[in-house]
């Protein structure tokens, strides 16, 4: 089994800035993708950004230029600055991972979630 786990969320004035982090560990496999996602009350999930283990990003447009997301393959976890957050960035942020897990005569993919983390931008 996966195990995604997340840090970091927390109650932050706007204007504010969290960091969060996210630790994947077990049957891991090859990692091929980690990112966030992000939920508000009465909302669908949403993108945040994800990053390949090749270091290529990719963002929610309306999020550019305010998040950053980050890797460390090494420690197989991946980080998500949040700068000039707002209280539309009121959330709970998920976790998630997309591996690939190669057998001598075949291959599958499979995607992790983590539990969640809360964010609250408030004053």
């Amino acid at each position: 089994q996966v195990q995604l786990v997340e840090s970091g969320g927390g109650l932050v004035q706007p204007g504010g800035s969290l960091r969060l982090s996210c630790k994947a560990s077990g049957s891991i496999g090859s990692i091929n993708r980690m990112g966030w996602y992000r939920q508000a009350p009465g909302k669908q999930r949403e993108l945040v950004a994800t990053i390949t283990s090749g270091g290529a990003t990719n963002y929610a447009d309306s999020l550019k230029g305010r998040f950053t997301i980050s890797g460390d393959n090494a420690k197989n976890t991946v980080y998500l600055q949040m700068n000039s957050l707002k209280p539309e960035d009121t959330a709970v942020y998920y976790c998630n991972a997309n591996f690939t897990y190669y057998r001598p005569t075949y291959h599958y993919i499979r995607d992790a979630w983590g539990q969640g983390t809360q964010v609250t931008v408030s004053s």
